[in-house]
């Protein structure tokens, strides 16, 4: 567990499945690269949920090598090619998201765009985390 602090100041509209601020402990920043739902021989499922669910636990592995737990997260952009699949799947991304994460959401924001590099690709994840460390 994280001792990040998640800030939701009154006034704002309801956080649900995110945060509005993040403060994050003391430890090393961790800039994670796009990822999306690639797997590691280099295939892609065809379905936006089975792809969000793999860019998570790719998210989750860089954060693992880095010597953090998935809770490290302090941010998450999430690009996706189908705003509206998105949308019509919460609920099993949102299943797909706390497989990886459980009930962890930190500031998140949704972006849609008309196409990513790999043009099977449905959603990529560019990711921030603070793991254990001292600062530098």
């Amino acid at each position: 567990m994280s001792d990040h602090r998640f800030l939701n100041p009154e006034g704002m509209p309801p956080a649900r499945g995110f945060s509005h601020g993040a403060l994050p402990t003391r430890g090393n920043a961790l800039y994670i690269a796009g990822q999306t739902g690639h797997h590691q021989d280099s295939t892609i499922d065809p379905g936006l949920v089975d792809q969000f669910a793999q860019a998570c636990r790719s998210v989750a592995g860089v954060i693992a090598v880095a010597g953090g737990e998935p809770t490290d997260l302090v941010s998450l952009t999430i690009y996706t090619t189908d705003i509206q699949g998105y949308r019509d799947n919460l609920g099993p991304i949102g299943d797909a998201y706390r497989a990886v994460f459980g009930k962890h959401f930190p500031p998140m924001a949704l972006i849609g765009v008309a196409e990513l590099f790999d043009p099977e690709a449905l959603v990529e994840l560019v990711a921030v985390a603070v793991v254990p460390g001292s600062s530098r």
